[in-house]
């Protein structure tokens, strides 16, 4: 394959950050990724960010092994331990030609053909973009002010426990809990909450929170569980999408990427999803050359970024505690998706479907197949006669709009 440029960068070792360096590692003869931390060798948490993962392996066992696969690219350097500056350009700041970072030995320039923003929603350069004189990009939110607070634990020898409990929020409770089970014996137990509502600060607290709502083996097992380490807490004030893609100037040698682009209500577990499909993504438009790479790459990305989005807001907006505008589309979409969930209780098909698109395996459009919306129509029949009527609490693991589903 022919070669794009030299030497990229990618800025950020998350795991956002490590999928983008795979990227470029087939069209560039060298790629550099600079993270401020320093990273661990082994299956441990970095300085602590989010301790939650979403499934079985935990989260620093995964990053663990990506991080081993990455290194083992001959062309990719991990270079710890740095802290990145300001960008550098042409004189005529058309394009990026490189970026300062910093460590012990003093502040360097490294020149090179193309820079990959991963940092997180945290990232600077729309500061950096508006000094250079090209604005910043336009910025969506959805407030949802998340807490969770997470307890690593060891079950009691011989608890009987499914390998996964997930239960999400639903109109009058903001708030939810998730239990999973991890590698050597260990579980994590997370409580979360929205709308300005806080999880307890303990784990006695945290399982007295969810006693009104959790299976009551779950309960019992939490209550005669070990705790390993201390409650961890993270906080995420809003979903935030920065439309890099609706920019009509922007500079050369310069990519965004991951949650620097879009960062997702982190109760559904999307961003990891997103960013292996926008690294994908990354890799098709480099094949075709460096030429208008940018508005390429952003016009790619924001497909996959628009399916998150759409089952992200829509469930965020299901919770009449969220503030937000709710169309027509919304409304139907989460009545629609409600009923899917209600059908899943009791048909593997439906949660199979279900649990492709919510993992972004298929396109959401696939819910609407007439095959899937008959089971769907059949299980929530059975239901209402099995229930004699009664209500249907509408769950919010998922939400999204007809004319998301439709496409």
């Amino acid at each position: 394959m022919d070669k794009t440029g030299d030497h990229a960068i990618v800025l950020g070792a998350s795991v956002g950050g490590l999928l983008a360096a795979r990227a470029p590692a087939e069209s560039y003869d060298a790629v550099t990724v600079v993270e401020r931390d320093v990273l661990p060798s082994g299956a441990e948490n970095r300085r602590f960010r989010d301790r939650r993962a979403t499934y079985v392996p935990s989260r620093p066992l995964l990053e663990h092994h990506v991080r081993r696969r990455v290194r083992a690219i001959p062309n990719i350097t991990l270079l710890d331990g740095h802290n990145v500056g300001d960008l550098t350009t042409t004189p005529d700041r058309r394009r990026i030609t490189g970026v300062q970072v910093g460590s012990r030995e003093g502040v360097r320039t490294m020149t090179v053909d193309l820079v990959v923003d991963a940092m997180g929603r945290g990232a600077r350069t729309p500061a950096g973009l508006e000094k250079l004189g090209y604005g910043r990009p336009v910025e969506e939110h959805v407030v949802v002010h998340v807490v969770y607070r997470s307890q690593l634990l060891r079950l009691a020898p011989g608890t009987p426990m499914e390998k996964m409990v997930l239960i999400g929020a639903v109109p009058g409770r903001p708030a939810g809990m998730a239990l999973f089970g991890y590698e050597n014996g260990t579980w994590l137990f997370t409580v979360a909450a929205m709308a300005g509502r806080e999880p307890p600060p303990s784990r006695d607290g945290m399982i007295s929170a969810v006693e009104a709502y959790a299976p009551d083996h779950v309960v019992a097992a939490l209550r005669t569980a070990e705790p390993l380490g201390e409650v961890a807490q993270h906080k995420f004030p809003s979903s935030q999408w920065r439309h890099y893609e609706r920019m009509r100037r922007f500079p050369d040698g310069l990519l965004v990427f991951g949650d620097a682009i879009c960062s997702f209500n982190p109760i559904y577990g999307q961003g990891m999803t997103v960013a292996a499909v926008e690294a994908m993504s990354l890799r098709d438009c480099l094949r075709r050359g460096e030429d208008d790479l940018s508005h390429r790459f952003f016009r790619a990305a924001k497909k996959p970024i628009g399916a998150a989005w759409q089952l992200a807001i829509g469930s965020d907006l299901a919770l009449p505690e969220v503030e937000g505008p709710r169309s027509v589309q919304t409304r139907l979409g989460n009545a629609y998706v409600a009923r899917v969930l209600a059908a899943a209780e009791n048909d593997p098909v439906v949660v199979d479907r279900f649990l492709r698109v919510s993992s972004l395996m298929d396109p959401p459009g696939h819910l609407m197949h007439p095959a899937l919306v008959g089971r769907v129509c059949i299980g929530n029949l059975r239901r209402h006669r099995r229930t004699g009527g009664a209500p249907m609490a509408v769950p919010s693991e998922i939400g999204t709009s007809l004319s998301a589903l439709r496409r």
